[in-house]
């Protein structure tokens, strides 16, 4: 029996992360219930979010289970944080 293969790829912006399983792209997640998703619809039925995170069959590529963007802002996380610098 041939053994599966999957790769989440690094995060590109805000889009979230390629994944391909068995040398065929599936989708794009942005979360670890998307890349749940994509696995169950290519054939894993059977996993969770946590045995995703903890699967050692998966390649992880630019950070692990917890890092699905690179995407950054540069603007103040809160609008009282923006006005803060004005006044």
């Amino acid at each position: 029996m041939r053994e599966r293969s999957v790769i989440v790829h690094p995060p590109t912006g805000r889009a979230g992360r390629q994944v391909w399983v068995d040398g065929r792209r599936v989708g794009l997640a942005r979360s670890l219930g998307e890349l749940t998703t994509l696995l169950h619809r290519a054939g894993w039925e059977d996993l969770d979010e946590v045995d995703v995170a903890e699967l050692p069959l998966i390649e992880w590529q630019g950070g692990g289970p917890e890092v699905w963007t690179s995407w950054t802002s540069p603007w103040p996380t809160s609008p009282t944080a923006a006005r803060a610098g004005t006044e």
